[in-house]
């Protein structure tokens, strides 16, 4: 049984990824905030006693419960049961919850049976619970949002946010001095779709309004030391198992246009997969038909055949354009620094054991041998367990999946083969990376407001006679009005209880949304998280 560890300092907080295949719970934790308003708070993933992670996932996704609503939040109960007994119960009440709903709840067509699902948790979990919630603490987040609460995490693990004043090299010394750091990009290929999210320095780059977010991570509104303006968007359809099956039925839809129409029909008249290792069986029902195919194992004619995928040749409103007639700044490859997630690791380590620093011609040379090789000779080796990391759906699709990224990274994204900032990771500094740390960053932005204004009030007043009597009567009624005018600003900035200090934040979501568009799951009037 886990300890909890009665500190009256640390606060703490919890978010709920709901995933498409599942949802996963995250407890975070931070100490009483310095007072200094230029720094953000130190917020961590809790631990147990042994080290590990605060961490909890049940499937399978939130969405299966779109046929019964009224389900949903003893689905969730498993999770918050979890997560509240590593919280000291006195601390309940003033520890933020969110369940943000992702990639499976947007793909619910009927914005009345998400409502439906949002509202049983808002009525049952603030019944059976005593953490903070407040009616925007349960959505369902936008792609490009959760693109955004990614870029935050990362940079926030990589230390990007804590200035340091510098002057750089060259300058004089009646220069001013700089305190942004250069921040980092960020890359996440997952199942379904892909993500891309990285600062835009350059104020004149016009945007569209769909792709740009501007943010304040700062606590006060004038903070421009916190203030970022981030281009952010994503692809459906473009994550790796969905660009498989639209790469099988191209294949399918590629033979079927030639004369033989048994192809693909039987063993002896496969289809000619080149993304699949060589001699390589397979058989598979797509749309209600079973197809058979044999892999070929050429990598370098997967790669060509995959462009077209990338939609890269349908109008650009705005050049430069990447895939799907998205407009993409011009990013500066001699100085920026990206890091990769999710497919972007597993297609570099899990197999070829070359994760963290990418280099194409290493990987480009691995994946020839890997495709090449027969797949009797591939399944010896995988039984010799002499590829540890890979689970069989791995090591199956691993020339298809290694194809895409490299077809996505230089075609889609247009990054030079010989870009040499590029880290794939799945850990930063031993730490996992959720998208779920920079939502509660964000969303939790102002909390800090009440220890400096606590702060600010150990500050002793100084007293001054007046020789008038009248000059005191006039200072009277300037001290109430002061006080007055106070009260006021206060209660304004604080509101004087939590859940509306949760309740300030802007919506990103606004900044990312054109004045003509919506996405699924997404509130186009929602100007506050």
């Amino acid at each position: 049984m886990y300890t909890i560890q009665q500190d009256t300092s640390m606060h703490y907080g919890i978010v709920i990824d709901c995933g498409s295949s599942g949802s996963r719970v995250y407890v975070y934790s931070w100490p009483t905030h310095s007072g200094n308003p230029h720094d953000l708070l130190n917020m961590n993933q809790l631990t147990d006693q042994d080290g590990h992670l605060i961490s909890k996932k049940v499937s399978p996704g939130l969405s299966s419960y779109a046929d019964k609503p009224s389900e949903a939040s003893e689905y969730i109960r498993p999770l918050l049961d979890y997560a509240a007994k590593y919280i000291p119960r006195e601390k309940h009440k003033e520890t933020p919850l969110y369940i943000l709903a992702t990639a499976g709840m947007r793909l619910i067509t009927e914005r009345y049976t998400q409502k439906e699902i949002m509202s049983d948790l808002q009525t049952d979990i603030t019944k059976l619970y005593d953490f903070l919630v407040a009616e925007n603490h349960f959505e369902v987040i936008s792609g490009k949002l959760e693109g955004v609460y990614a870029w935050i995490a990362v940079n926030y693990v990589l230390d990007k946010f804590s200035h340091v004043s510098v002057r750089l090299p060259g300058e004089s010394s009646s220069s001013p001095l700089h305190t942004r750091r250069r921040t980092i990009g960020m890359m996440d290929m997952g199942g379904g779709s892909i993500q891309i999210a990285f600062e835009v320095t350059n104020p004149v780059t016009e945007l569209p309004k769909s792709l740009i977010a501007e943010i304040n991570l700062g606590c006060q509104d004038s903070d421009l030391d916190h203030t970022y303006r981030i281009y952010v968007t994503t692809f459906l359809e473009y994550g790796a198992n969905s660009a498989h099956n639209r790469y099988e039925e191209l294949l399918i839809k590629n033979s079927l246009s030639y004369a033989d129409p048994y192809k693909g029909k039987n063993k002896t008249n496969a289809i000619h997969d080149p993304c699949m290792a060589r001699e390589m069986p397979v058989v598979k029902e797509i749309h209600g038909k079973k197809y058979y195919f044999k892999g070929t194992g050429d990598f370098n004619k997967c790669r060509k055949i995959l462009v077209p995928l990338l939609n890269s040749t349908i109008l650009c409103h705005q050049n430069p354009c990447s895939m799907n007639g998205i407009h993409q700044p011009d990013i500066d490859h001699d100085r920026s620094k990206f890091y990769g997630f999710s497919e972007f690791w597993y297609s570099t380590e899990d197999v070829f054991g070359i994760g963290g620093t990418y280099n194409h011609d290493k990987f480009q040379t691995e994946s020839e041998e890997f495709c090449k090789t027969s797949w009797s000779k591939l399944q010896k080796r995988y039984k010799k367990k002499l590829y540890p990391k890979a689970d069989n759906d791995r090591f199956s699709n691993q020339c298809f999946k290694g194809a895409w990224l490299a077809t996505v990274l230089h075609e889609g994204f247009k990054f030079p083969e010989d870009y040499k900032h590029l880290v794939t990771a799945q850990l930063i500094n031993n730490k996992d990376v959720q998208w779920t740390l920079g939502a509660l960053l964000y969303r939790t932005r102002y909390l800090p407001l009440r220890d400096i204004e606590k702060l600010n009030g150990q500050v002793t007043p100084s007293y001054h006679s007046v020789p008038s009597i009248f000059a005191n009567e006039y200072l009277v009624i300037l001290c109430i009005i002061i006080v007055f005018a106070s009260i006021i600003l206060y209660m304004k900035r604080l509101r004087l209880c939590p859940q509306n200090d949760l309740q300030r934040v802007p919506s990103m979501s606004y900044f990312m949304t054109g004045d003509n568009e919506s996405e699924p799951g997404l509130k186009k009037s929602s100007y506050y998280l």
